[in-house]
C-alpha cells in the first residue's frame, strides 16, 4: 500500500519541525541543501516539541531539579536530565545551540569522569543511550563517549545479546548498545564495534525481533514514544534498517506485524505510553513521570514517519 496523499499532506502541513525534517529527508530523500529540509531543521528548537522540551530547561542545563548530580540527572523520570537529552537528540535538535551544549556539558561533566558514574562502567541500557544521544549531538568523538562504546563492546553477552541486569544471556529489552551503534557514521565504527553489530543483529535477527520466552509479550507488540529505556517492535525494525538489514528475510514477522497495525487511513496510532508493563517483570522504585508528545490511542506523526520509513527501507511501500 503506497503513501497516500492525505498521508504525506497530514505529515507535513502544520506538523512539527522534527517530523517534516524525517519525511522530506528520510521518507521523500531530499537532500540537506533542499529548502523543505533546512526550512524544517532551523524550525527545530524554535517551534513544536523540541522549543516546548528546551523552554523548561532551568538555567544551569538542567530539568526538572534544582540539582545537577548523577541522581537528579536521571531522576524523576522520565523528565529529568537525561531523558530530555534522549528526546531532543531524536527530534533533530542541533548540537551547537547553545540551551542543548549547555544540557550537554552538564551532563558530560556529571557522567564523563571517574569520579561521576564513568559511561565506561554504567549499565549497558543507561550508556547506549548516552552513546547515542551524545552522537546525535556532535559528541561522538569525546573520550568519554569512545570509552562507552568500548565499554558496550566488551560487556556484549556471549548469545551476541545484551542485558541491563546481572546476566549470562542478551534480552530484546537491552536494544540500547545495538541503536547505539547504528547512529555512529560506518567509517568511525572500528572492526571490534563491526564485530558486535554483526553479533548483536544476528541476536535480534534469530529473535525475529519478538521471539523471547514462552510466550508473546504484549508491549513489545505495542507502538510508543518515546521509548526511553523500553523496547518494542518498531524500535527493533528500525534499527536494524539503519544497520543495513532491510533484506534479511527474519524481519519479514515483524514487517507484517507493523503492516497489520496501520489503519484503513494509511496512519499508525500511538498505541500506549511508557511505562507500558503487563504480567510480572522488572517495577519502577521511585516515583515516574509518563511523558509523551502526543495523545495514545490516536494516530501518531512520529510513529506514522518511522513506520513509513522502515517500509519503504524494505522495499514494502
Amino acid at each position: 500500500m503506497p503513501v497516500p496523499r492525505a498521508v504525506l499532506a497530514w505529515l507535513t502541513r502544520d506538523a512539527d519541525p522534527s517530523v517534516r525534517l524525517r519525511v522530506y529527508r528520510d521518507l521523500l530523500g531530499r537532500d540537506e541543501q533542499d529548502p523543505a529540509v533546512r526550512s524544517a531543521r532551523r524550525q527545530i528548537g524554535r517551534e513544536g516539541w523540541a522549543a516546548r522540551i528546551l523552554g523548561e530547561q532551568l538555567p544551569r542545563g538542567q530539568w526538572a531539579t534544582p540539582a545537577a548530580d548523577a541522581r537528579s540527572l536521571y531522576v524523576p523520570k522520565y523528565i529529568a536530565t537525561n531523558w530530555r537529552l534522549i528526546v531532543l537528540a531524536e527530534l533533530g535538535a542541533r548540537g551547537a545551540d547553545p540551551r542543548v551544549r549547555r544540557a550537554v556539558d552538564l551532563f558530560l561533566k556529571v557522567y564523563a569522569t571517574p569520579r561521576g558514574n564513568d559511561l565506561a562502567d554504567s549499565e549497558a541500557c543507561f550508556s547506549g543511550n548516552a552513546v547515542r544521544l551524545l552522537t546525535l549531538l556532535g559528541r561522538g568523538d569525546h573520550p568519554a563517549v569512545q570509552g562507552a562504546i568500548r565499554g558496550l563492546v566488551r560487556r556484549q553477552k556471549r548469545d551476541g545479546g545484551w542485558h541491563c541486569f546481572p546476566s549470562r544471556t542478551g534480552t530484546l529489552d537491552a536494544w540500547e548498545p545495538l541503536a547505539a551503534f547504528s547512529v555512529i557514521p560506518p567509517a568511525a565504527r572500528s572492526a571490534a564495534v563491526d564485530r558486535a553489530i554483526a553479533r548483536g543483529a544476528e541476536f535480534f535477527l534469530e529473535r525475529r525481533l519478538l521471539r523471547e520466552g514462552r510466550g508473546d509479550y504484549a508491549p513489545w507488540r505495542r507502538l510508543h514514544y518515546p521509548n526511553h529505556y523500553y523496547y518494542d517492535v518498531l524500535v527493533g525494525l528500525s534499527t536494524l534498517v539503519r544497520l543495513g538489514y532491510a533484506s534479511d528475510r527474519r524481519l519479514r514477522p515483524a514487517l507484517e506485524l507493523l503492516e497489520r497495525k496501520r489503519r484503513p487511513d494509511g496512519r499508525w496510532n500511538l498505541d500506549a505510553y511508557h511505562p507500558d508493563f503487563e504480567g510480572p517483570g522488572y517495577g519502577i522504585r521511585s516515583p515516574f513521570y509518563p511523558f509523551a508528545l502526543e495523545r495514545a490511542g490516536e494516530p501518531s506523526r512520529w510513529i506514522t514517519v518511522g513506520a513509513l520509513e522502515v517500509l519503504q527501507a524494505c522495499g514494502r511501500l
